[in-house]
């Protein structure tokens, strides 16, 4: 299989490090393409929310610093790169974007969570699995 287009989805967790440890270690051909994306979290309504979680678009890292951060990562890749900032539902908008630049394979951190954690805050990385059209490659903490 031959990777030529590649989703970088990351958050501004601690696991992105290790996400973009992890593309640099494919073997990617030197026309390869990696697309890193971020997507800022959006809900409908207020009455949608649940109180017990947190909610990215009322504490969200300001855009520019996101950003900055991805460019940062950028300047690690030794292939052409660019960079997506997107709004919405996170595993929708990873499968939008990884559908618009019909990659061939999504990297994606998990943040290891369990049990009522799992539960109460959803899990971005199974959702993008079960849904995705292409390979997934899920990076897990430690």
């Amino acid at each position: 299989m031959v990777l030529n287009k590649i989703l970088v989805a990351l958050d501004d967790s601690e696991i992105a490090d290790r996400v973009i440890e992890t593309v640099n270690c494919l073997v990617l051909p030197s026309d390869s393409k990696v697309v890193l994306c971020h997507v800022f979290s959006t809900s409908n309504s207020l009455e949608e929310r649940t109180a017990d979680r947190p909610h990215p678009e009322l504490s969200a890292i300001p855009y520019l610093q996101v950003e900055k951060q991805l460019k940062s990562f950028q300047s690690q890749l030794t292939v052409d790169s660019e960079i997506e900032l997107v709004s919405g539902d996170p595993a929708e908008e990873i499968i939008r974007l990884a559908n618009i630049y019909k990659a061939d394979l999504i990297v994606i951190g998990s943040r290891g969570l369990t049990g009522v954690k799992r539960i109460v805050q959803g899990s971005v990385s199974s959702q993008v699995v079960e849904d995705a059209s292409c390979s997934v490659l899920v990076v897990k903490p430690g």
